[in-house]
């Protein structure tokens, strides 16, 4: 923004402030060696000024200077956002990677580009290596999601494959090292680097070790942990490979493109980046997102199209007056392309740049148009509000039965919603259903299953924690084998949610609260639980079916009738059904589910779970 206007410490912050950032600090490179090592060490460094922002976590293009610059100019009216195009090669064939099969074990996903014609100097190259460490901090979840390499094209020779070996037969000379050596070795040298030994974990136990050949078989990278000295990038560097490997496609394609749509300025031909075709290998395994013989362009410059309602974003913050053009003006000050739509003008028709990841929803949009209208200039009025605030219905019960259950002096427990597939299913005898079977039957997901389609951890940290629970009873159980020193009998419930899929909500899945109980000691004792039962009903306004028609006012008639229950003794187990619905299960375990081969619990235990959620239409 140079010769735009006098920057000072004052205008600077009220900018930041007016763009909906803050000024974190001034200070200067002496100033920061000073409080690190010492005045003498900082006498002869720079005092020239050093702004630090502070720079939301979404907002990944604003890591960098380049990126924040170019922000605020746009948000200034001092350029316009640049439209980033792919320039595919005239002299040259298209570049290509093949991913092999091997890799879909370890690190599945990688994407490519390059910037052609790039000048460096000292800050724009620290400014590059800079960002790249700022996305593998945040996006990429340090390292394990995604990882940048970038490298001397000149140094290479295409076409690139990406594949993953044995440690012992990567055999390369590591970033920065002057010793040529292989996986194995690497990973002792590196165990004592002060920034790599932190990312050495994410690939060390494995049997292979993915790795990006040229075609002369020169190792690029070892993602995630380094790359190789012999493409090392240099001021002189002109053309620049960038790949970035990942375990989720979705955080590597933003990445990639955040790192393209920030130094792609700096091209021969400024905002064009040269694609690079993804070829996976024939026999690559299918998954969600690729398969075998697949081959894709990267990087993906397209921006998004999305619709968002005018009246609704001026509503939101009580901006009636803006005319629809001006609500455009001030999105695209947000480095957002936008039309209003010639047949209705309520419709703002919105181009969402690779640069703004963060926009996901019309409600991001909404806090765009308040950052570029100004806060300071919104109305500070408090809105009218109608109707007094209450419980949610299924909470007020929830608190009801917790006093219940606990008068009648059951003890409560508060479990994890994750828990293991072996605790979920396995240790109980159960196997969940087949998913295609479970979203396509409305029928089968609207009533009480004690194994429906589970809701998946897509990067689960340990195998305790691998699924959302679909029943109660695994956790309780568990929660009785860590304490069965206690007296006898121990009898314990828990009022909480379970979460299966369902492909009619728009999160995939729905919660459903539950109570589940056990008794546990020498016998079973089933008489004690079919009376916490019947106290449980008789507050739902249920009786038994028998009991139902002489009550005095009209009562839901509940009753038990036969089930199959894997989990439970057969012969010793009843389904709960209220007015031909069944609600949930009681019975006498299984000593499977009891024994060494499930929970290991030396008692014998009855136990009921309960659907909540049919008793509040009822209620």
């Amino acid at each position: 923004m140079q010769g735009a206007f006098e920057v000072t410490e004052e205008s600077f912050a009220d900018l930041c402030f007016d763009f909906g950032l803050e000024l974190d600090e001034v200070t200067s490179e002496r100033e920061i060696a000073a409080k690190e090592r010492g005045v003498d060490a900082a006498k002869d460094l720079s005092e020239r000024v050093i702004f630090k922002v502070d720079i939301p976590a979404n907002r990944y293009d604003l890591l960098c200077i380049e990126g924040l610059v170019r922000s605020l100019k746009v948000f200034k009216n001092l350029m316009q956002a640049p439209l980033y195009t792919l320039s595919f090669p005239k002299a040259l064939p298209q570049m290509t990677m093949t991913v092999h099969k091997s890799v879909a074990e370890i690190r599945p996903f990688v994407v490519c580009a390059v910037l052609r014609g790039v000048t460096f100097d000292k800050e724009r190259y620290d400014s590059f290596i800079e960002l790249q460490d700022k996305l593998h901090m945040n996006i990429c979840r340090r390292r394990t999601l995604s990882s940048v390499g970038t490298h001397d094209l000149s140094t290479l020779t295409p076409p690139f494959t990406y594949e993953a070996l044995a440690p012992k037969d990567i055999v390369f000379t590591p970033l920065s090292q002057t010793e040529e050596m292989d996986g194995n070795k690497m990973m002792e040298v590196l165990s004592q680097h002060q920034q790599l030994k932190a990312y050495l974990p994410i690939i060390r136990d494995s049997p292979i070790y993915p790795v990006v050949f040229d075609s002369k078989r020169v190792v690029c990278s070892l993602p995630p942990i380094i790359n190789g000295e012999h493409s090392k990038i240099r001021l002189d560097t002109k053309d620049v490979f960038i790949e970035v490997t990942a375990t989720d496609l979705t955080k590597a394609n933003t990445t990639l493109n955040t790192v393209v749509a920030m130094f792609s300025q700096y091209c021969k031909d400024p905002f064009q980046v040269e694609p690079v075709e993804v070829v996976y290998a024939d026999d690559y395994p299918a998954n969600t997102f690729v398969k075998g013989g697949d081959r894709i362009t990267y990087p993906k410059l397209d921006p998004r199209p999305m619709v968002a309602d005018i009246g609704r974003m001026k509503q939101a913050l009580s901006l009636e007056k803006l005319s629809s053009t001006e609500v455009r003006d001030h999105i695209r000050r947000m480095s957002v392309p936008c039309e209003v739509d010639a047949k209705d003008s309520n419709n703002l028709n919105v181009q969402v740049p690779i640069t703004r990841s963060d926009i996901m929803h019309e409600c991001d949009l909404i806090e765009d148009l308040a950052i570029a209208f100004g806060y300071n200039n919104l109305k500070a009025e408090i809105p009218q509000t109608k109707g007094n605030a209450g419980e949610q219905p299924v909470k007020h019960l929830t608190d009801l039965l917790r006093i219940s259950l606990a008068n009648a002096g059951w003890t409560e427990a508060y479990n994890w919603a994750l828990i293991s597939r072996k605790e979920n299913f396995d240790q109980l005898r159960r196997q969940p259903l087949d998913e295609d079977v479970w979203k396509k039957d409305a029928a089968l997901r609207s009533g009480y299953i004690a194994n429906g389609a589970p809701v998946v951890l897509g990067n689960a940290k340990t195998k305790d924690f691998e699924i959302i629970r679909t029943t109660l009873l695994g956790g309780i159980l568990k929660c009785l084998a860590s304490n069965t020193h206690l007296p006898m009998p121990i009898k314990i419930f828990e009022v909480g949610d379970i979460v299966v899929q369902e492909p009619t909500m728009e999160v995939g899945a729905k919660n459903i609260r539950r109570v589940c109980a056990i008794n546990a000691g020498h016998t079973a004792e089933f008489s004690k639980l079919h009376g916490l039962l019947d106290q449980i009903m008789n507050q739902l306004k249920c009786e038994p079916k028998h009991e139902a028609a002489k009550a005095a006012k009209p009562r839901r008639p509940f009753e038990l009738t036969p089930s199959q229950d894997p989990a439970f003794f057969p012969g010793r187990q009843a389904h709960i059904v209220v007015d031909q619905v069944v609600v949930g299960i009681i019975g006498e375990l299984h000593p499977e589910v009891l024994g060494s081969k499930g929970f290991n619990i030396n008692m014998a235990c009855s136990a009921f779970e309960l659907s909540l959620e049919p008793f509040l239409d009822w209620l």
